[in-house]
């Protein structure tokens, strides 16, 4: 195999497991201007579906007015724990380098890797071994504004083993399940709009490393402009492989209720500091359908707890919301002429409350 040829004109040989593409998990080419945003994304449920964990690590592009200014890094670790409610870190959260990623190369399914996020006052924390046991889906876009684009792939089934910090409390050797995802593009909050986001994987029993039998992830991104921008779509795993993506045109969602305000806590604290518009409503209830030919697919969540996190806008004063919702679901539907049935716990992402949403 040929040797490639870097920049810096060094020689590097590639792996031989790799066939195609950048060995991520984004391409190798420079973040330009202020918009242009990368961001991993991480979700986990216990398996007793008393603890939930996000996290996200964004790294944004330079500022115009600063000549070689040093890349912008947030990061943020929330954890959940049923009864005693959320608890955040700030912007600041330390991480292992590099960031475990199902979309690095080469990266086998049966080779764990470790993902350690900290707090910087050393709470909360979580130090897991992951791994994978699915494929991920087609990347997919939207475009919308003029010149704004919003890219993302998502992959289900990754399975977490290790240590959830709360204050003074240790839960050691939790096994959990959940979710990753990736997300590049150019965009500001007020022109994304609002976005609903979420998955739920099956959590029945399987063999050690084996795929949940069946995985739902679902997205809805509604940009004010122009309007026809809107783009949704759910996608099924089952046994770990991609069976269904049913896009926008056979989706239809509702919605039912508003989440008691009271249930939701605003991060990180030192946001509450802050002059804060009231937020957009959370919904109770969230019904999201989908049919393909004698495909369908039927998601019935229920909102119980959330977190308000508070993101600034770059083209204006408003501030922009990111719910973090914690509830029970119910998964129903076909594919290929297998039912599938299940109950659990979900994840879901409300986004707004910045240009009026």
């Amino acid at each position: 195999m040929p040797a490639v040829l870097r920049r810096d004109d060094s020689l590097v040989r590639p792996h031989p497991d790799i066939k195609l593409g950048p060995f991520g998990p984004f391409p190798r080419a420079p973040q330009r201007r202020e918009l242009d945003r990368r961001w991993l994304h991480y979700a986990f449920l216990s398996r007793d579906n008393r603890l939930g964990m996000v996290s996200n690590v964004a790294w944004l592009g330079p500022a115009p007015e600063i000549p070689d200014a040093p890349q912008r890094v947030t990061s943020i670790l929330l954890l959940y724990k049923r009864g005693v409610g959320w608890l955040s870190s700030q912007w600041n959260t330390e991480t292992t380098t590099p960031l475990w990623s199902a979309f690095r190369q080469p990266h086998p399914f049966s080779e764990p890797g470790r993902l350690e996020l900290r707090a910087t006052a050393e709470s909360p924390a979580i130090r897991f071994q992951l791994q994978r046991t699915s494929h991920p889906c087609t990347s997919q876009c939207a475009a919308f504004a003029r010149d704004q684009h919003f890219r993302w792939q998502s992959e289900t089934g990754v399975l977490a083993y290790g240590d959830w910090t709360f204050d003074n409390e240790v839960l050691r050797d939790v096994p959990a399940i959940g979710y990753h995802e990736r997300v590049r593009g150019y965009w500001s909050w007020p022109e994304l709009g609002g976005w609903v986001f979420g998955f739920a994987n099956d959590p029945a029993t399987t063999a050690p490393g084996a795929p949940p039998p069946t995985a739902v992830v679902f997205t809805l991104i509604q940009p004010p402009n122009p309007p026809n921008a809107t783009a949704a779509s759910v996608m099924v795993w089952r046994d770990g492989h991609l069976r269904r993506h049913f896009p926008r045109r056979n989706i239809t969602v509702a919605v039912r209720g508003e989440l008691a305000r009271d249930r939701v806590v605003t991060v990180p604290e030192m946001a509450k500091l802050f002059d804060i518009p009231p937020m957009a409503p959370i919904p109770h209830h969230l019904m999201i359908t989908g049919r393909l030919g004698a495909d369908w697919i039927m998601l019935d969540f229920q909102s119980e707890t959330a977190a308000r996190i508070i993101l600034p806008s770059e083209t204006g004063i408003d501030p922009c919301s990111v719910h973090e919702v914690f509830g029970p679901c119910r998964i129903e539907g076909a594919i290929n002429g297998r039912r599938f049935d299940y109950t659990t716990f979900g994840i879901v992402e409300f986004t707004g409350g910045a240009g009026g949403l």
